[in-house]
């Protein structure tokens, strides 16, 4: 029998974390509540969570800093809980490393959805067409001092391995697979997030942002920006 993943659930509402834990206890998922941000951090290592589920309004340690103290050592998979719905909340929870936001009051059934889109497009390679990119080998793209492995969910930039959260190693895999190609923010929303992301368009401009702070292409590529349009992977001639 295959093992359950495992799913930490931090929210100091504990009627709601229970709530959570019985809709994923009975999809078979394995749960722990804790009620803190300081708890968090300490169970984590030991619990080994699969995906995380991450209220922001906490005691103590918040949920940004707690999201941002586990990015400093760990790609899991963090989808965001909170009551705040403006669009400068979602941006600063995806830009400190969340793979998803939802808002409070949320549907119980929703939150299962994404839990378990999450946790597949962590774990499973983005499928793309055969004939897409000549560089492209099995699930590994190449090109001057970069080589993205899906397989492996790895970075090579420089010579040097550099960490990406899933999700930016999938847009970044996906737009190099087809060079030179232009795709719209709605395009990419829909072939990274695999489904209709509540939220704006400014999730794909805020992992951009973040690529291009750890890659900054070179005289050969580029994440180059599409004015009016989107983004591709440009590959200079």
């Amino acid at each position: 029998m295959a093992e359950k993943q495992r799913i930490l659930i931090v929210d100091d509402d504990y009627n709601i974390a229970e709530l959570i834990s019985l809709y994923l206890t009975k999809e078979c998922f394995e749960t722990k509540i804790v009620g803190d941000g300081e708890e968090a951090l300490r169970v984590f290592p030991e619990f080994q969570p699969n995906l995380i589920l991450l209220d922001l309004m906490l005691p103590g340690i918040d949920g940004y800093q707690v999201c941002r103290e586990l990015r400093s050592t760990s790609q899991v998979p963090i989808i965001m809980l909170s009551a705040k719905g403006e669009i400068f909340d979602k941006v600063l929870g995806l830009e400190l490393g969340a793979d998803d936001y939802m808002i409070k009051p949320f549907d119980s059934k929703e939150l299962v959805a994404r839990v378990k889109a999450v946790l597949r497009r962590y774990q499973l390679p983005v499928q793309m067409p055969a004939s897409s990119v000549t560089e492209q080998h099995g699930n590994f793209v190449e090109y001057p001092d970069l080589i993205v492995n899906l397989t492996n969910y790895s970075v090579i930039y420089n010579g040097h391995s550099i960490e990406l959260p899933p999700k930016e190693l999938e847009l970044l895999y996906f737009l190099a697979s087809s060079p030179n190609q232009v795709f719209t923010r709605e395009q990419l929303l829909d072939h990274i997030w695999g489904y209709e992301y509540i939220g704006d368009t400014r999730t794909v401009d805020v992992h951009i942002k973040r690529l291009r702070e750890k890659i900054k292409g070179n005289d050969k590529w580029a994440l180059t920006t599409v004015w009016g349009i989107g983004y591709k992977f440009e590959v200079k001639r």
